[in-house]
C-alpha cells in the first residue's frame, strides 16, 4: 500500500552533518549511538546538499540477430558528492589535502602544502533528518576522496571544496551502510 508518510526530504543536524575520522576508527553500527570522539565534524556545505551515486553499470550480450539474452553487471561505484564551505575550517582542509599536508591554527597561522601525496581512505559520518524528525546515519567505513572540483575566489560566492568521496568495500564487501530509526528513539 502507498503511504505519503514514506515520502521525505533531508536535512543536515543543526551541528553539522559530514563527521571524519582517522583510518582504523570504530564506528558507529547504530543510528543513534553517538560517535566517537575522533570524528570531526566539516562544517557547513553547500545548499546543494548531498548527492549519493550508487548505480551499476552493466553490459549486454546480444545473441546472433540483436536479442539481448543476459546482461552483466561490469562495476557498482559508490560515490557521495558534497562542496564544503568552511574554507577556514582546518579540519575541511585536512580532508583536502591530507592531515599531513596542513599543520597549525588560524589563530597562530595556518600552512597548506598542496602536493601529489594520494589522500588515504578514511572513515565518513553523515548524519540528516528526514521526515517528521527521523533520523538517518550514513556510514562509509573507507571512504576516499577520489576526485576535487575547482576552487572558486570571487566575491560573490563561498569558497568551497567540492569533494567526490567515492566508498571502497570493508571486508564484508559493503561500501556504504544506511541506518535509520524513528523519533521516538533519542539518537
Amino acid at each position: 500500500m502507498v503511504q505519503v508518510e514514506n515520502v521525505t526530504t533531508a536535512k543536515p543536524k543543526i551541528d553539522g552533518s559530514i563527521y571524519s575520522a582517522p583510518k582504523g576508527t570504530t564506528l558507529p553500527t547504530d543510528a543513534k549511538t553517538a560517535l566517537n570522539a575522533a570524528f570531526k565534524p566539516l562544517g557547513y556545505i553547500s545548499e546543494d546538499g548531498l548527492k549519493n551515486k550508487n548505480s551499476p553499470k552493466s553490459d549486454s550480450i546480444k545473441a546472433w540477430g540483436g536479442d539481448t539474452v543476459a546482461t552483466v553487471q561490469t562495476e557498482k561505484e559508490d560515490t557521495f558528492s558534497y562542496t564544503l564551505i568552511e574554507a577556514l575550517n582546518i579540519e575541511v582542509l585536512k580532508e583536502v589535502y591530507g592531515a599531513d599536508n596542513v599543520t597549525g591554527t588560524l589563530q597562530t597561522g595556518i600552512t597548506v602544502k598542496a602536493n601529489s601525496k594520494e589522500l588515504i581512505e578514511h572513515p565518513v559520518v553523515i548524519d540528516m533528518t528526514v521526515r517528521d524528525g527521523v533520523f538517518k546515519r550514513i556510514v562509509i567505513p573507507q571512504g576516499k576522496v577520489s576526485e576535487i572540483g575547482d576552487i572558486s575566489y570571487n566575491d560573490s560566492d563561498a569558497v568551497g571544496f567540492e569533494i567526490t568521496l567515492t566508498g571502497l568495500p570493508d571486508k564484508d564487501g559493503n561500501s556504504h551502510y544506511d541506518y535509520i530509526i524513528a523519533p521516538t528513539v533519542t539518537p
